[in-house]
């Protein structure tokens, strides 16, 4: 009896679905000045991660977001490890 228990639980752990994020992983939204060269003075919460990488930004607070700037356009992804590989790779 307390097989066939956790096997209904684990069947039912298994089965349910996760909630979605409140966001996308990816993303992309359209520059107001339509460049990347003003893009510190139209966005307060995006920070430059280096000098060496001019086009790539944190967004939000921490780690929340990283973004890079291609041409007309903002492509932003949700942090994760893979991005870290990155990054280093790129440094």
């Amino acid at each position: 009896m307390k097989t066939l228990s956790a096997l209904l639980l684990l069947s039912t752990l298994l089965g349910a679905h996760t909630a979605p994020s409140r966001r996308p992983s990816c993303y992309k939204r359209a520059l107001k000045d339509h460049n990347c060269h003003g893009i510190h003075e139209g966005t307060e919460n995006l920070r430059q991660i280096d000098g060496s990488l001019k086009d790539h930004f944190w967004e939000g607070k921490g780690c929340e977001t990283v973004c890079y700037c291609n041409f007309k356009e903002l492509l932003c992804s949700v942090c994760n490890e893979d991005v870290f590989r990155t990054i280093n790779k790129a440094i």
